[in-house]
């Protein structure tokens, strides 16, 4: 009859492998023999272990759900229903406790390295409207942890090197055991003369005092593409700061702050800017030459013009950062109307209104006017 691998452990055939590990934990607390010295919780504890490690194999696991067992002899489990897969009946409940939460069953872990990745570092940047539509290459002057070029990393003195540390033997932690109601514990912290690492430096490098990098102010060129815009960050790779022990670089991150431009306005790759146009050139049409990003462009203005009027020039905006094309230029048109008019300029404009039927400002009809008109007609159609 085949053994009920789940049963054992008490879970369900659909069980995640966190819950198998949560419910072979619970098991073993209560029938490992340090904990449980009855014979018959001893087997118990042997089987349930063993069933563990296959349930905890995804390959045993697929034997066991196609109806195998891979504890049976010839079963390709590798241990016996009896068998120990710790290796033993030497095994302490600190060993298990070691297998969920230590690493893989490894109570050390080993020393640290000082060799780390350095962080990444940010400068911001500013540039006009006009920088940032054609790109522009910028030297910029960056403080960041360099190499130390005493001891290029080592941290050591010259003509020294790392020890050994005395206390840990080069592990980097020290165990403690301790006995308790569950049995032996081992528990492990960092060494505290190492600080984890295994060893020390007798004689520090002066110059960066033993971190193998020192703080230094230096130049970096940023080549900086057309189309960037503010808050846009742009990477350099491998010039951020060295990490501690001489480690590799991170980046560094160049945020581009664009200032605010005297005549135009963005809107992602689109630019805007505001014509003040004469009341007489806003009637008899005219044409004018507008300077923009790129080049001079005549920009005709029809007769009858109205203020509010937008006229697009078509690819005289900002160019796309990734890709290829630019955006379009909105001419935003305000008619200006005079606020001193005297002398013959009054009289030709008193004829003119003759001339046109204006002495009276007019109602607009329903439809075409403006807030009053709109007013009157609400109060109508009641």
């Amino acid at each position: 009859m085949a053994r009920d691998y789940y049963g054992l452990l008490g879970v369900a055939r659909n069980a995640s492998a966190d819950e198998i590990k949560r419910a072979y934990r619970k098991l073993a607390r209560e029938l490992h023999p340090d904990v449980n010295p009855d014979e018959a919780a001893q087997q118990k504890f042997k089987e349930v272990t063993a069933v563990y490690e296959v349930l905890s194999d995804p390959a045993k696991r697929q034997v066991v759900d196609l109806g195998g067992d891979p504890l049976s002899p010839g079963g390709g489990g590798g241990a016996g229903a009896g068998g120990d897969p710790f290796g033993g009946a030497g095994v302490g409940l600190g060993d298990i406790m070691d297998a969920f939460f230590g690493g893989g069953g490894q109570r050390s872990r080993g020393p640290r390295s000082r060799v780390r990745q350095g962080d990444d570092a940010l400068i911001p940047v500013e540039l006009t409207l006009e920088e940032c539509a054609t790109g522009i290459a910028k030297d910029l002057a960056v403080d960041t942890a360099t190499l130390c070029s005493v001891c290029h990393g080592s941290g050591c003195a010259e003509g020294t090197h790392p020890e050994t540390c005395d206390t840990c033997k080069g592990a980097g932690e020290i165990q403690q055991v301790q006995r308790s109601l569950l049995g032996q514990v081992i528990t492990s912290r960092p060494c505290p003369v190492c600080r984890g690492y295994g060893e020390v430096i007798p004689e520090p490098c002066l110059q960066c005092n033993g971190d193998g990098r020192v703080r230094t102010r230096r130049t970096v060129r940023a080549n900086i593409p057309a189309g960037v815009g503010d808050g846009i960050r742009v990477r350099l790779s491998g010039q951020g700061e060295v990490g501690p022990g001489g480690g590799a670089p991170g980046d560094l991150y160049v945020e581009v702050r664009e200032l605010q431009h005297e005549k135009f306005t963005r809107d992602g790759i689109d630019l805007h800017c505001t014509v003040h146009l004469p009341m007489t050139a806003a009637a008899l049409g005219t044409s004018m030459a507008l300077q923009t990003l790129q080049s001079v462009e005549d920009l005709d203005i029809q007769p009858g013009t109205q203020s509010g009027t937008v006229t697009t020039l078509r690819n005289q905006g900002m160019p796309r950062l990734r890709g290829s094309g630019s955006g379009n230029l909105h001419v935003h048109l305000e008619v200006v109307t005079p606020t001193r008019v005297e002398g013959r300029q009054a009289d030709l404009l008193r004829e003119l209104a003759t001339l046109r039927g204006e002495e009276q400002p007019e109602l607009a009809t329903r439809g075409h006017g403006g807030l009053f008109s709109r007013i009157r007609d609400s109060f109508v159609g009641r």
